[in-house]
């Protein structure tokens, strides 16, 4: 496969070795930086790449596909925008960007153009890194109670940004992909001490919805270098130290802890070292990204990953500057789009889980299903579909193309799904029940199967079918009573209990639940003369049904 040629903008510090890399990997076409004294270094240094002083020669050269970006954190927004409007893909050194909406406007500018934009979370991609996430997602170390992570040094002092900004980025990354889930509340403290405004050591304490809490120390004022991210589970505990020999980077505690007499007792055990493949972790990043760009997939750290970290750091800012007051974060971001397929990491430096929905890269499958999504034999599932978090898909299901499942879902067995239906987290969709094309379920809406279930008497010979007709909208925490049907373009209100069946573009509500009115097909409530205030459709009704005129 012919590798997509790239261009290097910003070669100082960080960038040097993005052009090495990108050189070894026979990809690196052009080298841009403002300082020509440095440009005449890569000259001599690879006489085989071209250099510029303008981003404009770049945009403009059509044999450049993708952009790396290794400039001051302060310029990432216009450069990488720029990058993207001229159709080249980008990739660009943490953070993404400074503020949340300059993110929000880069993201939506690579997915409406079909372009990948990755953002370098280092790492993300470190094989030992990679190794332990997924021991935490086939349960190794059993549920993760606590992470901590200690990134030090002496140096290298930065003015142009506080510890916080220049050291955390990754440690939040590497707690976001190991936690699954987005946190609450940040709490940061920290010190100034070589300047009055820029911090130079702080401590930043993350809070999960399900009761999971990490924290990172960060400093450039230790006397030695430490870099180590710790991961307690109540079976085994993890050590992931970038500073030991390669085959002790990586270390298994089996530890426990033994309750006596209602104390509990320590139980300790000799540490185990994890067998990792060595290989340099910007090589791979490189790679990655590569990879990404060739095949039309998502990268493993996206836009929408960089922005996740963005808002943490922000929302850390927030707290240091307010003398660690906490400060509350809302999980309302949403995973990547349909049809936009998500790309692991090469098969030798992320082993799956049998049952798990990853796939090698080298034969792509068609559909996303994250590394802790657990798949059964004899399922089916269609093109641009993504799977996350903790969903298991039990056996002969089937799901069609363009859907999207959230986290801790179950679906099946024998169940069938249509194209483009979207079923948020915590729903459970059993046997018996048929989804038609675009269904959207709410977050923990409730189907059952059985009309009047024992836990001790098996009575699924007595399973009513439920059919959900095209386009329908349940609401969250709604329940559907098995054996009725839901009909096209309806909308059950949230927490609504159905218990009949539900006409096309019914609009119901209420325990039980009855009808409020009618829906059009784009979901807005209809007026009393049946029109759409919305995309101006027209309705009428007979026999207790409703239809668009346009379509008599």
């Amino acid at each position: 496969m012919v590798k997509p040629c790239i261009a290097v903008v910003g070669s100082g510090y960080w960038g040097t070795n993005l052009v090495r890399n990108y050189h070894q990997l026979g990809a690196l076409r052009v080298v841009c930086d403002k300082n020509d004294l440095v440009l005449d270094q890569f000259r001599n240094q690879y006489p085989d790449v071209e250099t510029c002083m303008a981003l404009n020669e770049i945009l403009s050269n059509d044999q450049i596909a993708g952009v790396a970006v290794a400039t001051p954190a302060e310029t990432h927004f216009d450069i990488a925008r720029e990058v993207l409007l001229s159709g080249k893909h980008v990739y660009v050194e943490k953070p993404l960007v400074l503020d949340e909406r300059e993110g929000e406007e880069l993201i939506d500018i690579a997915e409406n153009s079909g372009l990948r934009l990755m953002v370098g979370h280092l790492l993300q991609y470190h094989p030992a890194f990679v190794r332990l996430k997924d021991l935490v997602a086939q349960g190794e170390l059993g549920r993760i109670n606590y992470i901590y992570s200690h990134r030090l040094n002496l140096g290298k002092i930065r003015r142009e940004e506080n510890i916080l900004w220049s050291f955390a980025p990754h440690d939040i990354s590497m707690i976001l992909a190991l936690a699954g889930e987005y946190p609450e509340s940040v709490l940061a403290t920290g010190g100034n001490y070589l300047h009055s405004r820029i911090a130079d050591v702080t401590t930043t304490h993350l809070e999960f919805p399900s009761g999971l809490g990490a924290h990172i120390f960060v400093s450039w004022l230790h006397p030695h270098k430490v870099q180590q991210l710790v991961v307690v589970g109540d079976r085994q505990m993890a050590v992931f130290d970038d500073t030991r020999p390669w085959s002790e980077k990586l270390l298994l505690y089996p530890h426990k802890i033994k309750w006596q007499n209602n104390v509990p007792v320590p139980s300790k055990a000799e540490p185990q070292c994890v067998e990792v493949p060595q290989a340099e972790p910007l090589r791979v990043e490189c790679e990655h990204f590569l990879y990404c760009m060739s095949n039309q997939c998502n990268p493993v750290t996206d836009g929408r990953e960089g922005l996740r970290v963005l808002r943490v750091l922000k929302a850390s800012q927030r707290s240091l500057d307010r003398q660690g007051a906490r400060v509350s974060l809302s999980d309302s971001i949403a995973p990547a789009p349909s049809g936009v397929i998500l790309s692991p990491l090469p098969a030798h430096f992320a082993p799956v889980a049998p049952g798990s929905g990853a796939r090698d890269p080298a034969s792509p499958p068609s559909f996303f299903a994250h590394e802790t999504a657990v798949i059964d034999a004899g399922v089916r599932i269609g093109a641009g579909t993504k799977i996350w978090h903790f969903s298991h898909i039990l056996s002969n299901s089937h799901i069609g193309e363009g859907c999207n499942i959230g986290q801790n879902v179950v679906i099946g067995p024998h169940v069938v799904i249509g194209n483009r239906c979207k079923i948020q987290n915590n729903v459970s969709v059993y046997e018996g029940v048929t989804l038609e094309d675009g269904v959207f379920c709410g977050p923990s809406m409730v189907f059952t199967n059985i009309f009047n279930p024992r836990a001790e008497i098996s009575k699924m010979d007595q399973v009513r079918p439920t059919l959900v007709r095209r386009g329908a909208t349940l609401g969250a925490n709604c329940t559907v009573l098995c054996g009725v049907t839901v009909g096209r373009y309806a909308l059950i209100g949230a927490g609504a209990v159905v218990t009949k069946d539900v006409p096309d573009h019914a609009l119901v509500a209420g325990n039980p639940a009855f009808q409020r009115g009618w829906v059009c097909a784009c979901g807005e409530k209809l007026d009393a003369q049946l029109r759409c205030a919305a995309c101006g459709a027209e309705y009428r009704t007979g026999q207790n049904r409703l239809r668009r005129i346009a379509d008599d």
